[in-house]
This record gives structure tokens, C-alpha cells and sequence, in this order.
């Protein structure tokens, strides 16, 4: 295994500023971290979702204690979901019509700014 040692890394830096030059390379360090922390959470989001089965498993083979309690009702169809969430937009957007407000973009109804959210300003354009 090679030993990169202080010449070698400054070989390797020389040759990054001369291929990206030196205006590009912050943008492309924040490029790299924002790509890292997207990969961190969506790790980590697959983590959980195997510990939310494994859980899920456990609690189903485990035998009934009490026969009394409910059992949980069962899940919703992705269909049904969606019909039911466009249901509930176009009543928020009617109540929104009747209370318009302007707003800048990228801002929630309260006032405060979306973190880290895409934000495109389809809506702005609709309305004028």
C-alpha cells in the first residue's frame, strides 16, 4: 500500500485547482457535503425503517396478551390516501382563496422560511 505523504498531497491539490480552478472549488466542497448529509439521512432513514419491521415482526409473532384490545385497523390503500389528501388540499386551497395573503417565496403560511426544501415559484407565476 503506498504512503501518501505531504509532497504527495500537494501534488494532488495542485492538480485539483488546475482541473476545477480555485473560484469553483467552494462550490464544488459544498456540492460534496450537501451530497454527504443527503446520504447520511437517507442511511439513516433505512435504518430505521429496518428497526420499524424487525419491531413489527416481533410484536406479531408475540401472542396476544389480552383478547379485549382492538386490533389495529388496517392499512390505508395508497389509493384512498391519495384521493383523501387531494380532498383535503383543494379544501385548504379554498380556504386559502378566501384569505389571500401575499407571501414571499419559500415561506410558510406563518411567516417562517422552508429549510431545505426545492422551492419553485409555480405558484407565483399561476396567480398573475
Amino acid at each position: 500500500m503506498p504512503n501518501i505523504g505531504t509532497p504527495e498531497l500537494l501534488i494532488i491539490l495542485l492538480v485539483v485547482v488546475l482541473i476545477f480552478g480555485s473560484a469553483k472549488l467552494p462550490q464544488l466542497a459544498r456540492s460534496l457535503g450537501k451530497s454527504a448529509r443527503i446520504l447520511k439521512a437517507e442511511t439513516k432513514g433505512l435504518r430505521d425503517d429496518d428497526d420499524d419491521d424487525k419491531a413489527a415482526d416481533k410484536s406479531a409473532a408475540a401472542p396476544a396478551q389480552s383478547s379485549a384490545q382492538p386490533s389495529p385497523a388496517p392499512a390505508e390503500d395508497p389509493r384512498d390516501r391519495a384521493a383523501r389528501l387531494r380532498e383535503e388540499a383543494a379544501r385548504l386551497e379554498r380556504e386559502a382563496a378566501g384569505q389571500e395573503q401575499p407571501r414571499r417565496q419559500g415561506a410558510l403560511p406563518s411567516g417562517e422560511p422552508i429549510e431545505g426544501v426545492p422551492v419553485s415559484d409555480y405558484n407565483a407565476r399561476k396567480t398573475s
